[in-house]
């Protein structure tokens, strides 16, 4: 029986604050009745069913047979603990010693901490339950002296003082002691009775529903013994930039035993140990000390010398995930030297700007001359580092700045960067090269006729910038392999976010001595994709990847947890650079962007097919597990998809496209008045055979060629194309498949841009939509979304927005998390709603 358990008993109690009066008064009356068939189990379902019965309109539980006795067992349990219902209710309020006593500033008495030292007082008071801020002290209810909001609803005050003080003893049996005065009053306490009031009592007596009054100290995130750590560089060289060092490099570190901002040294420790009690005063403030940590740091204190760690220790160490073997948590962490830039809470703002070096042929804005100067600090040092600036911002130029700024000494030319990148930008990357950097000997490995083994040594050896995919990073791992690089850079990172694909492991088998990786998106879906990002670049440094989603990953992304999110922000900064197309001082004379959303209805035909779809999936879905469960609803929901684009997209049979698709429709309307305006746009689709459709439909209605961007081009015939769109007399509209120009493209000839369908990952859209919308743009940007209104794209569409804030909070959706839904779930995302269909 799930509510006869201990967990259910004890939240009986919350659940009772939860609700009204008329609701607890309803406890008396609840009746258990056998469970139906497939809703018996798990006790989560139990209480949510309590629940039910306390506010709804039925006061009947379902449960299994025969759990009536144990049910009213708890109820009575908890009954016998819980203040009586009515307007008042007994409240313990807990004053310190006055006059300093306790102050650990003096010598310790030798009755410190014992019982025989009354210092701490509990007062017995009677609060209102309507304005617990009316309390009315014990010694006035015994006097017949009631404050008037208390005495027109209080009969007999004296007597639900006494009994209330009898339940509360039975959660805190040391209240027996005050039952035993004839007019109880106040309950006089040694520091340690004092201690356990606030930690056992205090908790027991509020989640019965007891009034409960503390100092306000004890409220506030209480401060432990920790340590604070300074940290130097252990080489004499390091600060002036001799060789690599990275996070391998030795530091010396010194500590210091501290309390909150207080730092405590040996003697001091030495009277608070004397002291043996688990609260004091010291320096005008009570404090709780745990006698172990003390001991503790007495121990750090007596060590002598300064200990080795390495870099990448430290910073484990002050994420928590690392341990400086002196048995206290690391409660702040200062660095020296070098080091100070990376520890410092600024991170890579106190990098100096660097300008561009001779032969780059190019003017840099001051914010990619600060990426420069930070990019160049990271190199110099050897960690790893993510260039996560908006697309759009020039990451491709600010990291070719750095590699013309190897050859400053001929003399001591590097080895090669190899730059491994989806293959849609590769050429950009040629041509990019060319017009910045012409000097630069570029190698691109790629085509069948790329050399390999020993040969292709040969020619890495004598080039300064190697280019390649990252489907050729797994085809010729051994080929790369063979190659100590200088230099590795990932553009594209989020391409390897997932660790276990057999590309993201040919990638960190790659030997360099420092990694770089270029996204706009370090975070996609989840905070696991971070953390595989951060392993590739320095691994080990945000711990396993269990580690990280218990600390980091499950505390944001479930509870909302802010401290753990700025933890990982700092964590992370000093190896990611993040700025922002808004961002004022980054390009001021970007225009603006502006984001609509188009509803569109379905037609009959649409909302017919939709409806046929759903329950094809729900039952089928509802009797697989598993891989095949999986499998079934992603298919699902794809055909919901193309349901939604037209009928033809999902028949598949060549029919007529006018008049079929509200969506369709709409994108007629909204690409009629593009071009009759004399502007361009963009129209992007996840699917390839919608976007044949697509461009066959707008050719018909807007009387001039539509172009096709798609994952099916060769490269040249790519290039080709969009070569073609940004030249002045270029087509009006470019389809584009979402996957083949969602990256790695220029096409500010657009300053339209419109998502004809949805995709799971709202970073995907945005780096589809910064195909328009980035430096070079000279117009306004309308970026617009077609959704079919009561459909699972506005459900979509509604998801999108609550996962665009993850990212946010760390750094600056994916499709597996849809398909572990319950099918209720699934139920409730794909319904189709009343009023989603119109006519065109």
């Amino acid at each position: 029986d799930p509510l006869g358990s201990d967990p259910a008993t004890l939240l009986l109690g919350a659940i009772a604050q939860l609700v009204d009066a008329g609701a607890r008064r309803r406890l008396g009356t609840l009746r258990l009745a056998p469970a139906a068939a497939g809703r018996r189990g798990r006790g989560q379902a139990g209480l949510a069913a309590l629940l039910a019965a306390l506010v709804g309109d039925d006061p009947v539980v379902a449960g299994p047979r025969g759990g009536a006795p144990r049910l009213r067992a708890a109820l009575d349990a908890w009954a016998a603990t819980a203040p009586a219902l009515g307007p008042v209710r007994i409240c313990f309020r807990l004053a310190p010693p006055k006059d300093g006593a306790g102050d650990a500033s003096e010598p310790a008495p030798s009755t410190a901490g014992g019982t025989d030292d009354p210092a701490w007082r509990l007062e017995i008071l009677l609060q209102s339950n309507e304005d617990p801020s009316l309390v009315v002290p014990a010694a006035d209810v015994w006097a017949g002296v009631l404050d008037p909001g208390l005495a027109g609803g209080a009969e007999h005050p004296e007597d639900r003082l006494l009994a209330d003080l009898g339940r509360a003893a039975r959660l805190w049996p040391p209240l027996e002691a005050a039952l035993e005065e004839a007019v109880p009053e106040a309950l006089p306490l040694g520091v340690k009775g004092a201690h356990g009031f606030l930690v056992d009592a205090v908790p027991a007596l509020e989640d019965a529903g007891f009034g409960v009054m503390v100092p306000p100290w004890w409220r506030r995130d209480r401060e432990r013994l920790g340590l604070r750590l300074t940290a130097r560089p252990a080489r004499a060289d390091n600060d002036r930039g001799g060789g690599v060092l990275g996070l391998d490099s030795l530091c010396q570190f010194r500590y210091e035993v501290a309390l909150g901002d207080e730092t405590l040294g040996l003697d001091e420790l030495r009277r608070l140990a004397a002291w043996k009690a688990p609260l004091v005063r010291m320096r005008g403030r009570w404090v709780e000390l745990d006698p172990a940590d003390l001991e503790r740091a007495l121990a750090a204190l007596r060590r002598r010398g300064e200990p080795e760690a390495t870099v990448r220790d430290l910073f484990r160490i002050g994420l928590g995930l690392g341990d400086p073997g002196l048995g206290l948590p690391v409660v702040d962490l200062r660095a020296t030297g070098w080091l100070s830039q990376l520890l410092g809470a600024d991170g890579g703002d106190r990098v100096q700007p660097r300008p561009a070096p001779d032969g780059f042929q190019g003017v840099l804005r001051p914010y990619q001359e600060r990426g420069l100067g930070w990019l160049a600090f990271c190199d110099r040092l050897g960690l790893g580092a993510c260039l996560a600036d908006d697309m759009g911002l020039g990451k491709t130029v600010q990291l070719l700045a750095l590699v013309v700024g190897d050859g400053r000494d001929p003399g001591r030319r590097p080895p090669a960067t190899l730059l491994v990148a989806p293959m849609s930008v590769v050429g950009n990357w040629e041509r990019e090269a060319r017009r910045f950097a012409p000097q630069l000997r570029v190698l691109l490995h790629h085509g069948p006729e790329r050399a390999r083994g020993r040969a292709f040594q040969r020619r890495a050896r004598a080039a300064d910038l190697v280019l390649t995919t990252f489907g050729l990073a797994l085809r010729d791992q051994a080929t790369l392999a063979g190659v100590r690089w200088h230099r590795l850079v990932l553009d594209e990172a989020q391409m390897v976010k997932n660790p276990e694909t057999k590309q993201a492991r040919a990638v960190r088998a790659l030997r360099a001595d420092r990694r770089f990786a270029l996204t706009g998106t370090p975070v996609e879906n989840r905070l696991a994709d971070l953390h595989a990002l951060m392993d590739i670049l320095n691994p080990g440094l945000l711990g396993s990847r269990d580690a990280f989603r218990r600390r980091f990953a499950l505390p944001i992304e479930r509870d909302g947890d802010d401290r753990a999110a700025e933890r990982l922000r700092r964590a992370v900064r000093p190896f990611i650079l993040r700025r922002r197309k808004t961002d004022p001082d980054v390009a001021p004379d970007l225009p603006a962007k502006i984001e609509l959303r188009e509803w569109c209805t379905l037609t009959r035909e649409q909302a017919s097919l939709y409806q046929a779809v759903v329950e094809e999936m729900l039952r089928r879905v509802d009797r697989a597990d598993g891989v095949e469960r999986r499998g079934l609803v992603l298919a699902g929901l794809t055909r919901l998809k193309q349901v939604c684009n037209h009928p033809v997209h999902l028949l598949g049979d060549g029919s007529r496209l006018e008049g079929r698709s509200g969506k369709l429709a709409r994108l007629e309307a909204v690409l009629g008045e593009v071009v009759a305006e004399g502007e361009r746009a963009l129209c992007f689709t996840q699917f390839v055979e919608m976007g044949k459709l697509l461009v066959a439909r707008l050719e018909r209605v807007l009387g001039r060629p539509a172009a096709f961007l798609h994952g099916g081009l060769a490269k040249r015939a790519r290039d080709d194309l969009v070569a073609r769109f940004q030249a002045e007399d270029g087509p009006p509209v470019l389809v584009a498949s979402l996957k083949a120009g969602g990256v790695g493209l220029n096409l500010t000839a657009a300053n339209h841009v419109v998502h004809f369908d949805r995709w799971w990952n709202a970073a995907v859209e945005d780096q589809a939509t910064d195909r328009a919308f980035r430096i070079g743009q000279t117009r306004q940007v309308q970026v617009r979304t077609l959704v079919c209104v009561g459909t699972l794209e506005e459900r979509i569409d509604e998801l999108i927005a609550r996962k665009r804030g993850l990212a946010e909070r760390v750094v600056g959706g994916g499709d597996a998390w849809i398909t572990e839904l319950s099918t209720a779930d699934l139920r409730r995302l794909v319904a189709l709603d009343a009023g989603s269909v119109g006519d065109v």
